[in-house]
């Protein structure tokens, strides 16, 4: 037997058939009670929270022979899930997940309703993640709102949210990925930056999207942007020389939707001139030129015959 109470409430459990009189002992996993929670053979807590969840058992008299048991589980009722729906794979269809704001500590379920016009739709649930379903377009270009209804409910209520959007309205491309950037050779403030749609779009030439690169050096707090309509790659002609740069791209639908989020940073730094070493026969000849050059002839000595 599950009893469910929410947090802060006052609990009193009964001894199974014992009269109210009886002398018992009650325990909460497998840990006597004071008898101060007793009233005659009843348990009673006030005002209890989250630690007081576990088994509870009582025993007759002296004999322990177990007269009732039972799992007390405290939690509380759902708030207003949050509920998000979203087309990464348009024109295929879209997703919906799901969470609660807070725990409640007490196991829920989940309902999800998807009416399309007068038209009820399945909402397939993923094997991972457990929180999130699909729908596939029947329509496309459908002018007709979608309304999607997500109730939660567990042993101590239930509550429920509802959205109400177009087809177009939720595209949102996944982030751009494999983005590259490397350092263009005797250009010292230039960066070549190169990426790939997201995987999960299925037809970039039908719905092809476009794209925001964002970049700074990493001693700036500010971004450089440049919106492209065309193309996976980019130029950047106005870095400073030798510092490093930090580089995120977007991707959006060209006509509708939302833009992506941004794909995962990249660090590049201009090319510099490497400096010039000497070679060793340079370096010889400058080492004797300068031995020659230090030498200082000792003074002559005029030896002169006697007589």
């Amino acid at each position: 037997h599950i009893q469910y109470e929410r947090v802060g409430a006052d609990v009193t459990m009964k001894c199974g058939s014992m009269d109210w009189d009886a002398a018992v002992t009650w325990t909460a996993n497998g840990t006597d009670i004071d008898e101060s929670h007793l009233n005659g053979s009843y348990l009673v807590l006030r005002n209890v929270d989250l630690t007081q969840s576990g088994q509870y058992s009582c025993y007759e008299g002296s004999s322990w022979h177990l007269k009732y048991q039972t799992y007390l589980r405290v939690g509380t009722p759902p708030k207003e899930p949050v509920l998000m729906c979203r087309s990464n794979n348009y024109p295929k269809g879209f997703y919906c997940s799901w969470h609660l704001p807070s725990p409640t500590y007490i196991p829920n379920s989940f309902n999800i309703s998807v009416i399309h016009g007068t038209r009820e739709m399945v909402c397939e649930k993923d094997a991972f993640p457990k929180n999130r379903c699909h729908i596939r377009y029947l329509q496309l270009f459908s002018t007709v709102k979608y309304k999607v209804t997500l109730t939660v409910t567990n042993a101590l209520g239930k509550n429920s949210t509802t959205l109400t959007f177009d087809e177009f309205a939720i595209v949102k491309p996944d982030p751009p990925e494999n983005v590259v950037a490397k350092p263009v050779p005797n250009n010292p403030r230039r960066l070549e930056v190169a990426w790939q749609n997201p995987s999960s779009w299925p037809d970039p030439e039908s719905f092809p999207l476009k794209f925001f690169l964002r970049y700074r050096p990493l001693i700036l707090d500010q971004w450089q942007h440049v919106e492209l309509s065309d193309g996976t790659s980019h130029t950047i002609t106005d870095a400073y020389a030798g510092k490093e740069y930090i580089i995120q791209v977007a991707a959006k639908d060209n006509d509708i939707g939302t833009w992506s989020d941004w794909s995962v940073a990249v660090h590049a730094t201009p090319w510099t001139e490497e400096p010039k070493h000497l070679t060793t026969e340079a370096q010889l000849t400058e080492t004797t030129s300068a031995s020659t050059s230090s030498f200082v002839p000792p003074p002559t000595t005029k030896i002169c015959d006697k007589g």
